[in-house]
């Protein structure tokens, strides 16, 4: 099921995530996977015509998985150098630095921005 996101909606999100978190025992994956998840969220509010989502938040045996799918064909990549001044341009940086791993991958109708955050603990077993 997708939804249409808004400004409101990463605090939503983020709420369901850290039950989700402390439910499977990954509560000190809650900030990084919070962080994360609200820059992929303010991506898709930003840059998806209709703001439209799905969101999936998933345990593996290393930790957690969330995926973010839309609809824009636009590609997602992180700015390197990003304008000191401007507002925006950092989000994809931030996924990079607080998770294991992120990435993005094509669909004939969309994307998938997806990243994952390793337990430190090995509570994840």
């Amino acid at each position: 099921m997708g939804i249409t996101v808004g400004e409101h909606s990463a605090g939503h999100l983020r709420r369901i995530l850290r039950l989700f978190l402390e439910r499977w025992g990954l509560a000190e994956l809650t900030d990084p996977a919070e962080l994360a998840l609200t820059e992929l969220v303010a991506n898709v509010v930003r840059h998806v015509p209709g703001r439209h989502c799905t969101t999936l938040i998933l345990k593996q045996p290393e930790g957690l998985r969330v995926e973010v799918t839309d609809g824009s064909p636009h590609p997602v990549r992180p700015v390197r150098d990003p304008d000191p001044l401007a507002e925006g341009g950092r989000g994809l940086l931030l996924v990079e630095a607080v998770t294991d791993r992120w990435g993005v991958w094509d669909q004939p109708d969309g994307k998938v921005v997806w990243f994952e955050c390793d337990a430190k603990t090995g509570a994840a077993t």
